[in-house]
């Protein structure tokens, strides 16, 4: 039996990404029950990590920031939900238990990479932060304070540029590889070869879908979580969609 064909992908519009932040709005009116209960799990582990972090708070950077590694692994079950809208206007939760189990190898190897990744990222803040930072221990209470002190200027502009990085190569891999695993039998390089090829055909697209997630989780998050009960799922209905528009579906 042959391996499945390279999946093709196709042109978006630069402003794609506002489509995309409509479509996944409707879906997430259509699921909004299960959709919040996501959004409300993640929300819950963000608050986890938070108190794990709260005498820690060299690491909450690091951390919270590698939430948007993971993000895509976290979003199976929303990403199931939209599958179902496709078909019908109403949602099933139980029909999305075991939607990973079609392509569980795959998938579970690339949340093993993304997590590979989220430990790299916090060793590599961890060295930026002993590089770059001067001062007493600093704690939750005072992190915001340290952000805008402009005696930290290097510390965040290496955090930035470190982080920047890191960010883009991981999404260049990532933006539509969890939704086609999903949807197709196809094996992990093969996503995400597809994944950097969406970016490479639509940079300017996928650049701005990039700043429109980052802006929108980081909201969630300096809500102290709160936020990210309802962004989480808005944003990974959108990313559904997102997926269906740069990569051609199979007849």
């Amino acid at each position: 039996m042959q391996p499945p064909a390279m999946p093709k992908v196709r042109r978006v519009p630069l402003g794609a990404p506002f489509h995309w932040l409509r479509l996944g709005a409707r879906d997430l009116k259509h699921s909004l029950g299960p959709s919040l209960a996501v959004g409300l799990a993640v929300a819950a582990a963000g608050w986890m990590l938070m108190a794990a972090t709260w005498q820690l708070a060299h690491l909450a950077p690091a951390l919270l920031g590698g939430f948007l590694f993971v993000a895509p692994f976290a979003a199976i079950p929303i990403y199931g939900y939209a599958r179902q809208l496709e078909r019908r206007d109403s949602i099933d939760p139980t029909e999305t238990r075991g939607v990973w189990r079609t392509n569980a190898g795959s998938i579970a190897l690339f949340g093993l990479m993304l997590a590979v990744a989220l430990i790299f990222w916090e060793r590599v803040a961890a060295i930026v932060f002993a590089v770059f930072y001067r001062g007493e221990p600093l704690q939750m209470s005072n992190l915001v304070s340290m952000v805008w002190s402009s005696g930290h200027v290097p510390l965040l502009v290496a955090f930035a540029a470190a982080g920047g990085l890191m960010a883009l190569v991981v999404y260049a891999l990532s933006v539509v590889t969890v939704p086609l695993l999903l949807d197709r039998p196809v094996d992990i390089i093969t996503a995400a070869i597809t994944s950097f090829q969406c970016c490479l055909r639509n940079p300017g697209a996928a650049l701005l879908w990039a700043l429109l997630i980052a802006a929108i989780t980081w909201f969630g998050l300096v809500t102290f979580m709160v936020g990210l009960v309802v962004v989480f799922p808005w944003i990974a209905h959108a990313s559904w969609h997102a997926y269906r528009e740069m990569v051609v579906q199979e007849q």
